[in-house]
């Protein structure tokens, strides 16, 4: 079944541009002019990823509640902000919030379906069957890699797509550094540092609220992260 994008964008004549690239690479996509039809939409059902514009017809911060909703109905599915907005509050408030990616309007079309295309392949392991789980326990932390899961204490871990992705890069080698362009590589993303650390303190912000004794992502400064046990 063809992939289904739901795009959240108020100016009409971008939109319809974005709506044929998108079809011309064999999506469905669902679009919107604006939240309140998007919010609609959406509790009814869940596209496989969206892309939401930050400011929505006359609601500057729409699309960051856009965002809140999606992340309160699934903690998993691919979020991109689109925007004109190119500052780093917008950027990071983007990320805090649960985005997997904050993409800026003046980027190519190739480079948007190159990122839609990574977000996808990094879901891809949600469906694919796995005879054996591939599993990676470090004393209180288990993660499933082929199920896309994390627990820690046995109690689930609502991590993002590139939070996983991140995790799994810092506990493969427990006390090993990890630097940024590496965090970079393994979770198939292109941003700056100020994204990564944000990224991070999320992840930590999550572990945090179920153990508040949780200090085990250790920043190494001037070299990246890395887990200890």
């Amino acid at each position: 079944m063809p992939r289904t994008i739901a795009l959240v964008e108020d100016d009409k004549a971008i939109r319809e541009n974005y709506i044929i690239a998108l079809r011309a690479q064999g999506y469905t996509v669902h679009a919107f002019g604006d939240r309140p039809s998007a919010s609609k939409a959406f509790e009814n059902s869940l596209p496989d990823l969206a892309i939401i514009d930050i400011g929505l017809v006359d609601e500057m911060e729409g699309g960051f509640l856009l965002c809140q909703q999606l992340r309160q109905l699934s903690q998993t599915l691919p979020i991109i902000f689109f925007t004109a907005r190119d500052n780093d509050v917008d950027t990071i408030s983007g990320f805090r919030m649960g985005a997997d990616d904050y993409l800026t309007k003046d980027i190519s079309m190739a480079h948007l379906l190159a990122r839609i295309a990574a977000l996808f392949r990094r879901t891809d392991l949600l469906s694919t069957p796995s005879q054996q789980s591939e599993q990676i326990r470090l004393n209180h932390l288990l993660v499933d890699v082929s199920r896309m899961t994390v627990s820690w204490k046995e109690r689930p871990v609502a991590l993002t797509v590139t939070e996983f992705w991140m995790l799994h890069a810092i506990i493969k080698r427990p006390g090993h550094v990890k630097s940024r362009q590496q965090l970079m590589d393994e979770s198939q993303m292109v941003v700056d540092d100020s994204t990564i650390t944000s990224h991070i303190k999320r992840m930590r912000k999550k572990f945090v609220q179920l153990d508040p004794d949780f200090d085990h992502i250790e920043t190494v400064y001037g070299m990246g992260y890395r887990w200890q046990s």
